[in-house]
């Protein structure tokens, strides 16, 4: 295959831009907000919007995943031109489905001698780690096998040991690239690593399938993330050697948590699944979203006092006026704070404009829909004597704020300090664990025999965080009802107000 010619400046192209979200769970709200902008990008310049699913990691490749992308983007009101569910003149848009392209152009790196082959075990690879953290250095690939002979490649190959293909970075100089929101930005070649392009399972790196595809797809603007900045020279360094045009890169300060720290499900909720299931309207979170780096101008004062505005319906806007009137000159590089009151403020706002009808609508939707009604009563039908008594045995399916008291979480003979160490514990096992009745159940006995903890308080805790009460439903029944979004948010909501308490206790 020989390599292929310049593509013509992205200035002088139709815009083409696209959003590449994981399916390794629950969809994020930092790919909604990325989505939005590339969204808002291509709308107010009569381009393409386009979904790509970057799936070839298959160790963190959850499936069902991909679906509640499409269908959480779709909820809070995206849509896209191209992407796996609606097809497109340059797909397939699954990179899983594009492995034969990628050993393609690979073949391309090793025959240009840009990349070469790298037969370290993963021994080897975890030894040459651990001197260079004895030695102080950053942990790093030493280049090794960078130089390898034909005939030690042709020995190796005989052995049948399995390899990686790398990125033969420069040893000496600097990539520097345009960010068209920060200026040059230069990096030299001792801070980048040669970058793993193929791994020894056939499956490419994020690195170069991303640069395929962007290069094939006629990708113009690449908006994303600013953590992909230290990343970007690699990028830069496989458009040069491929002899292809660079799109314009725009990387997006991160969301973040009040106290200014990355985002994370540890301080706040970050799937959107989530926001979706505890009631928060699309329209508020596209609103939110819309809020995020500081591109929709404010009201001037002139237009408060004119129009007799309070101050913070200037927050308020729909798609329409994000498209009209979204700047992305305006963006601030102070990573936009994810401020649930915000939301939640947002939210009132507009649950306050819906009419009657489309109030009711909205709750049969979400809190009150058949779908989780049907699977609520089962859980309850043989324990009741009346039908009022509904309300009193499932309240804590339906309500947002529960937090019990000692007396209901500390079993007996267990202090405070060790039944949060395994509340912890229990939080950790059920965020990896499938959200199954099978798969629930014998992750927390097998968490209770390891940590000596018998199944009645094992469960008993977990009841009592979920609902409050030391009497429920099925306990498990109960967590997949609830969904495992909801359910690990009010595990860690409870985790949280444990160590203010135990700060609080401190003298």
């Amino acid at each position: 295959m020989t390599p292929e010619t310049s593509a013509p400046s992205p200035d002088s192209r139709p815009t083409r831009v696209r959003i590449a979200p994981s399916p390794t769970g629950d969809p994020h709200v930092g790919t909604a907000y990325i989505g939005l902008l590339n969204y808002l990008f291509a709308a107010q310049r009569a381009g393409t919007f386009i979904l790509r699913i970057e799936d070839t990691d298959r160790t963190r490749f959850h499936a069902g995943s991909e679906q509640m992308i499409f269908d959480a983007l779709k909820w809070i009101g995206l849509t896209w031109a191209e992407g796996p569910d609606v097809g497109g003149p340059f797909g397939p848009y699954r990179q899983s489905e594009r492995t034969e392209i990628y050993r393609e152009h690979v073949n391309m790196l090793l025959a240009s001698g840009h990349a070469y082959r790298s037969f370290e075990t993963a021994e080897e690879l975890e030894a040459m780690r651990q001197q260079q953290i004895a030695a102080k250095q950053p942990p790093r690939y030493n280049g090794a096998h960078r130089h390898l002979t034909q005939e030690q490649i042709d020995a190796y190959t005989a052995e049948g040991r399995p390899y990686t293909i790398r990125l033969k970075v420069p040893s000496e100089g600097s990539t520097t690239f345009r960010d068209e929101l920060r200026g040059d930005i230069v990096i030299d070649h001792n801070n980048v690593d040669d970058q793993v392009l193929l791994k020894s399972d056939g499956f490419p790196t994020y690195h170069l399938a991303n640069v395929v595809d962007d290069h094939l797809m006629g990708i113009t603007d690449v908006i994303r993330a600013e953590e992909w900045i230290s990343s970007t020279p690699k990028h830069v360094l496989l458009y040069n050697a491929f002899g292809w045009e660079q799109p314009k890169f725009w990387h997006m300060p991160l969301l973040r948590n009040v106290d200014k720290s990355k985002i994370s499900k540890r301080k706040n909720p970050v799937s959107l699944v989530f926001y979706q299931s505890s009631g928060y309207l699309p329209q508020a979170m596209l609103n939110f979203l819309g809020l995020m780096g500081g591109g929709m101008a404010q009201p001037t004062e002139q237009e408060i006092v004119s129009k007799g505005l309070n101050t913070k319906e200037g927050d308020i806007f729909s798609l329409a006026e994000m498209i009209e009137k979204f700047d992305f000159k305006r963006i601030s590089l102070g990573g936009p704070v994810f401020d649930l009151v915000k939301l939640k403020w947002l939210n009132g706002e507009y649950l306050r404009k819906l009419s009657p009808d489309d109030f009711f609508g909205a709750l049969r939707r979400t809190i009150f829909s058949d779908e989780y009604l049907k699977a609520v009563a089962p859980l309850v039908q043989n324990r009741l004597l009346t039908l009022g008594e509904f309300g009193d045995m499932t309240s804590f399916l339906f309500s947002d704020n529960i937090m019990p008291p000692e007396s209901v979480w500390l079993p007996k003979k267990r202090t405070p300090e060790e039944t949060v160490a395994f509340a912890q514990e229990q939080l950790t096992v059920l965020e990896a664990s499938p959200w199954e009745l099978e798969a629930i159940t014998t992750a927390l006995k097998q968490l209770g025999e390891a940590k000596e903890w018998s199944v009645k308080e094992n469960f008993m805790l977990l009841r009592a965080i979920l609902s409050g009460s030391t009497t429920s439903p099925p306990l498990v029944e109960s967590l997949i009802v609830f969904g495992k979004a909801r359910s690990l948010d009010r595990m860690r909501r409870f985790l949280d107000h444990q160590k203010r308490q135990a700060n609080q206790r401190k003298p």
